[in-house]
């Protein structure tokens, strides 16, 4: 488990294709504090940590990852949002975030609100029923509160965050540009209503 507050931006220092994909991420973690298959939180994705030494962890990812985050996330170079496994007494400062990616957004629009950042995302129409006006979303493993919701005549939706300085200073998404696809994670509550209203219309 996670709480979507991100505690450092690593960098995709090497990519190696073997049965799985194999990422090197440099980290200002102390890796000496990070055991062998601990979980880390990489853009909103749980990996386990199969090798890793001081300032860098290597992590496999698998084709169904691959195929379910966000095009381009794995490449060397890249940018990522990194959070350790919650710990039992943890402060809770975001929301329950698991780790399991939902699906990808676009960004369609970004303007400046005073210091901030207002950014529009566009997601598909399985995802949409479980995008809320106040709800909480993992954006990149970011945890963020939906500030509009704006249903469309495709069946998408769109909906808009707003990004503080803080935010856009520690994490991956000041940087956001029109076109870019993000890592979607909806509210695990969601997840779990949507399973109750499934068996309810069975009854």
């Amino acid at each position: 488990m996670f709480t979507g507050i991100i505690t450092d931006v690593g960098t995709i220092e090497s990519v190696e294709q073997r049965g799985d994909t194999r990422a090197v991420v440099r980290t200002a973690f102390d890796m000496a504090t990070v055991d062998l298959g601990a979980s880390i939180a990489c853009s909103g994705v749980c990996l386990t940590v199969v090798d890793k030494g001081p300032g860098w962890f290597a992590v496999d990812i698998s084709g169904e990852t691959i195929r379910r985050t966000a095009q381009g996330q794995w490449t060397a170079g890249r940018s990522l949002n990194l959070e350790r496994a919650m710990k039992l007494g943890d402060e809770l400062g975001g929301h329950i975030v698991t780790g399991h990616v939902d699906g990808v957004a676009e960004v369609v629009g970004i303007c400046p609100e005073g210091d901030s950042k207002r950014i529009g995302f566009r997601v598909s129409s399985d995802l949409a029923p479980f995008i809320a006006t106040k709800g909480s979303i993992t954006i990149d493993g970011v945890s963020l509160t939906v500030n509009q919701v704006a249903d469309q005549p495709d069946g998408s939706t769109h909906f808009s965050i707003n990004l503080i300085p803080h935010t856009q200073a520690v994490t991956t998404l000041g940087a956001l540009a029109q076109g870019q696809a993000v890592n979607i994670e909806i509210d695990v509550l969601a997840r779990y209503l949507q399973r109750m209203e499934y068996y309810r219309g069975k009854s």
